[in-house]
């Protein structure tokens, strides 16, 4: 086995067509299941429309503003001393925050109620952005859990 760690280069998604933002196109790819890609595509392009016709603000603005709402800034990961498992408070680092912002406000869309997954997020990224909703209320709960655990702190390294 190799001695020293090998930096792993992140991918970034090719930017989409339309905002020419490699982020909007992580986004659609969380957003996607089972290979559709374009029906996704079509989901979230259509609730930046419906939230601009809601709202009278840019929808793309709007989703901006929601996701770097939702970033955490630390989490809890289990360590596990001498037999007992510690939840131990981490900061989160950037590439994590956005993808754990975007997972949690896809996560609260789809189990919110409502008519189709349009409307679904577009409510959901219209909370976001007024730090309310779903996604928030996940970002504060990992908050609350790493402020808990804030004792165990000096066991990182």
């Amino acid at each position: 086995m190799p001695r020293k760690k090998r930096k792993i280069e992140r991918r970034i998604p090719p930017p989409d067509p339309i905002y020419n933002d490699p982020y909007v196109s992580k986004f659609i790819n969380i957003m996607m299941r089972d290979g559709k890609k374009t029906k996704a595509a079509k989901i979230f392009y259509e609730a930046l429309k419906l939230i601009e016709k809601k709202t009278g603000q840019n929808g793309y603005e709007v989703w901006k503003k929601a996701v770097e709402n939702v970033k955490p800034i630390l989490e809890v990961r289990p360590r596990r001393i001498g037999g007992a498992t510690y939840q131990v408070p981490y900061e989160v680092p950037p590439h994590r925050q956005i993808s754990l912002s975007m997972r949690w406000i896809v996560q609260a869309a789809r189990q919110r109620r409502g008519k189709s997954m349009i409307e679904k997020l577009a409510h959901e990224l219209i909370d976001a952005a007024r730090n309310q909703g779903g996604a928030i209320k996940t970002k504060e709960n990992i908050h609350r859990m790493a402020e808990g655990n804030r004792a165990f702190a000096h066991l990182r390294f």
